[in-house]
């Protein structure tokens, strides 16, 4: 496996932060990023005679590893602006859409490896802790895959070796480089029982144990997690522990759970992120917060998760920052921020990886989830690759715990 090594944190003024979710406004980046001078690019990574930290990985490396989701032009190296910010500011990336089924299997016959082989390449160029999302999800999966020749559902054998060929194929091709997969997304409610998708439909729920042996199998060296939304949520932290004591007690060696992260400026609770922190650390495995984004604007939905089938028509009322973010609310995003990595830095022996799902507020699935075409501002870097006052509240949150 590829481990990330210590490294000297760099004297650099870049930084960045950064959800199993849709694809970004990568269109709008690419013009904002031509309309930028090269003075200011050069400025934010100017040498500094301070001793302290710049960086984000420099200042969290005795934490955990701090990450984002990298978006195809990202793993393309086509956007220099936010490469210069995630190789100054980041020990580990994941892959926003890159490996999910659709992306990289989307025909019975057919894999498209390009991608998510530049993405690979680009961790290991960097020495990254290199995360794979996801191996089974109800969502971002073709049709075909649950179905027979005839558009009717496919039998359990056909199915279960349908996911196990594909884990097979998969995981086995970056085995040694992709440190740690996602191997199971959202199966459940938000009541804690399994989601009725129709690889609990068809399979049972043995699926959940199949998919782990699969991917235990094609590279026994993995860290293997289960990855889910609103694990905040008294009911579903029981039931994701229910889900990880089930699989312990059949033998399966599950390394972590992943909390996505997508929260609000006042909801959840830091008590009920914190509660959940402990409840899976008892279990004996590790905490990720592996799509971490703060959602700024009025949602519909009255921020009840994250799930992508849960969109809404266009309603202007919901997307009323498109001038830019009042200082008010600049405020509440850097005390939310500030306050979350205090709480990740005080369970930080609990605590393996935090990663953005994003680079830029342009990069993030929240301009076009619920509602399309909205102006989010989620993230701690603009549209404009600078720092915003977050970023600084995190930097200020690593000195205080140090």
């Amino acid at each position: 496996m590829r481990l990330y090594k210590t490294l000297i944190a760099p004297s650099l003024l870049v930084a960045c932060l950064a959800t199993s979710c849709a694809n970004s406004n990568e269109a709008a980046t690419a013009q904002e990023a031509t309309n930028q001078p090269a003075t200011a690019l050069a400025q934010a990574t100017a040498p500094q005679a301070a001793a302290a930290p710049a960086t984000l990985k420099g200042a969290l490396k005795d934490a955990f590893y701090i990450g984002a989701a990298l978006n195809g032009r990202q793993a393309y190296e086509r956007d220099e602006q936010a490469k210069a910010i995630i190789e100054a500011n980041f020990n580990t990336i994941s892959p926003e859409n890159l490996l999910k089924w659709e992306s990289v299997h989307p025909k019975p016959e057919v894999y498209n490896f390009e991608p998510a082989d530049k993405y690979v390449a680009f961790g290991e160029r960097n020495d990254m802790f290199i995360v794979g999302h996801a191996l089974v999800w109800h969502n971002q999966t073709p049709d075909w895959v649950f179905e027979d020749g005839n558009g009717k559902p496919a039998s359990r054998e056909v199915l279960l070796k349908r996911m196990q060929d594909h884990i097979s194929t998969v995981v086995g091709r970056y085995k040694g480089k992709i440190d740690s997969w996602d191997v199971v997304n959202e199966a459940l409610n938000d009541d804690g029982t399994l989601r009725q998708s129709k690889w609990l439909q068809i399979i049972g729920e043995e699926f959940l144990v199949k998919a782990f042996e699969a991917a235990h199998a094609a590279d026994p060296e993995l860290e293997l997690y289960y990855n889910d939304y609103n694990l905040w949520k008294p009911a579903k932290r029981e039931g994701a522990v229910r889900l990880v004591r089930s699989l312990q007690e059949k033998g399966i060696k599950v390394a972590g759970v992943g909390m996505q992260g997508h929260y609000g400026l006042k909801s959840p609770s830091l008590e009920d992120i914190e509660a959940s922190i402990k409840a899976f650390s008892d279990l004996g495995v590790k905490v990720s917060f592996t799509e971490l984004d703060i959602d700024v604007l009025p949602n519909p939905s009255g921020r009840a998760g994250a799930d992508i089938d849960a969109t809404f028509e266009v309603d202007e009322k919901y997307n009323i920052y498109t001038d830019g973010l009042p200082d008010s609310v600049q405020q509440q995003l850097t005390q939310r921020y500030e306050e979350l990595f205090r709480l990740f830095l005080k369970h930080s022996d609990k605590i393996d990886r935090v990663t953005f799902w994003g680079v830029t507020d342009n990069d993030s699935w929240l301009n076009n989830w619920p509602i399309r075409g909205r102006t989010s501002y989620p993230m701690v870097f603009d549209r404009n690759y600078q720092p915003k006052p977050a970023f600084e509240a995190i930097m200020k949150a690593a000195v205080n715990y140090k």
